[in-house]
C-alpha cells in the first residue's frame, strides 16, 4: 500500500527545554536526531518530553511526523534548511505522504512498532517564535503540509533507516490534508 522505498530517515526527541514567552514558559519544540534505536510507547518517545501537555502530547499525539519531501518545500519557501527536528517532528520520512494519509491509516515502522495516523498538526505561536517568523501561523496552515500527529497501536523500537509500510487504509478517505484544509477554512 505504499512505496516500497519508504523509511524514517531520522528519529528526534527533545534536546533541551528552552525558555520561551508563553504562558508555559518553556517549550519543548527543540527536537533533534538521535543515533540508535529509541523505544516508542503510548505516550511517545523514551526521553522524549512536552511542555505544554494541554495542547501537545496523549495518547492521541504521541508521535509527530513529518515528511522530508514536505521539509524540502519549506526549506524552498524559507530560503533555509529545515532540518531533522526544527519543526518539532518526532519521525522525519521520505516516501510516505504524510498530508495524504488517511485518519486511522496504520503504519508498521522497522521490526514491531505499529502507528495511527490521528490528526493534523495544528501550529502555534510557540512555533512561530522558534522560527523567528512573526507570520509563520498563517504562512503554515496557507501551505497545507502539516504533518501528522500518531498514536501507538504496538509498542516498538524506531531508528533512522527503518522502512515504513502502510498496513491499513479506512475506506472513507478523509486525509490528515482534508482535516487540515477544514481547520484552516473554519
Amino acid at each position: 500500500m505504499t512505496d516500497t522505498h519508504a523509511s524514517v530517515t531520522a528519529v528526534c526527541r527533545v534536546s533541551a527545554l528552552l525558555p520561551d514567552s508563553g504562558t508555559i514558559g518553556v517549550t519543548a519544540i527543540d527536537k533533534r536526531p538521535v543515533d540508535g534505536p529509541v523505544h516508542v510507547r503510548p505516550l511517545g518517545l523514551r526521553a522524549d518530553v512536552q511542555a505544554d501537555r494541554k495542547h501537545h502530547g496523549g495518547p492521541d499525539q504521541a508521535v509527530y511526523a513529518f515528511a522530508d519531501e514536505d521539509a524540502a518545500h519549506f526549506a524552498d519557501l524559507l530560503g533555509r534548511e529545515v532540518t531533522p527536528g526544527l519543526f518539532g517532528e518526532n519521525l522525519r520520512t521520505s516516501g510516505v505522504d504524510v498530508t495524504g494519509a488517511v485518519v486511522g491509516e496504520r503504519w508498521a515502522v522497522g521490526e514491531s512498532l505499529v502507528l495511527e495516523v490521528t490528526k493534523p498538526r495544528i501550529p502555534c505561536t510557540t512555533f512561530a517564535r522558534r522560527l523567528g517568523e512573526p507570520q509563520w501561523v498563517k504562512r503554515f496552515m496557507a501551505e497545507g503540509r502539516p504533518g501528522a500527529y500518531l498514536k501507538v497501536v504496538r509498542s516498538g523500537p524506531v531508528e533512522a533507516g527503518d522502512r515504513v509500510v502502510v498496513l491499513s487504509r479506512p475506506d472513507d478517505g478523509v486525509t490528515i490534508g482534508d482535516v487540515f484544509a477544514g481547520r484552516a477554512s473554519a
